[in-house]
């Protein structure tokens, strides 16, 4: 995955109804632990990594980069939206495409905060990079997944199998600056 291209990189705090999507900080590399070594949270992802290990890696300011939102509820983090450029290895359909990717602690799923935050993060791309369509792929097992795809707009342009699994591709229209 390469960059997001010519944004101003952080920019200031998206503000829901409920949610704060902000840079990583260093209170944050705790939950950024319990986020990547949760088997729950990956359980459609490859599997969990090592909580030894992200102890050892993770710098004290985890996942600081543009187009990496922390999702933040009363204070506390309880996920992350990636905003990023799919790369020419992954489908011909998504490379170059700005692709949407979140993950959220077990304990925020069910409540609407990844609708909440997806939209908010998809809201700012589109004001961002006026035009850019967005790309965002899941397994079609996961049925949490598949469904905010649908809410999101996301409609299907294909599924392939990867990582010993059925992926589905699906793209959300740009958005159009009105003009």
């Amino acid at each position: 995955m390469t960059g997001l291209g010519p944004i101003t990189w952080p920019p200031a705090p998206i503000r829901t109804g409920r949610l704060v999507l902000r840079e990583s900080e260093v209170r944050d590399r705790a939950l950024f632990v319990a986020l990547l070594s949760s088997s729950e949270a990956h359980t459609y992802l490859g599997g969990p990594r090592p909580r030894a290990e992200l102890e050892r890696a993770l710098p004290a300011v985890p996942e600081r980069w543009p187009g990496s939102f922390v999702v933040e509820l009363d204070g506390t983090m309880i996920g992350q939206i990636l905003l990023r450029r799919a790369a020419e290895h992954r489908r011909p359909a998504a490379a170059g495409k700005v692709d949407l990717g979140y993950l959220f602690l077990p304990r925020a799923w069910g409540s609407g905060y990844a609708t909440e935050a997806c939209t908010a993060a998809l809201d700012w791309i589109g004001g961002a990079l006026p035009g850019e369509p967005v790309v965002l792929a899941t397994q079609t097992a996961n049925a949490g997944s598949m469904r905010l795809a649908a809410k999101l707009g996301f409609t299907e342009v294909e599924r392939f199998h990867a990582w010993g699994a059925e992926q589905w591709l699906g793209r959300r229209p740009p958005v159009v600056p009105a003009g």
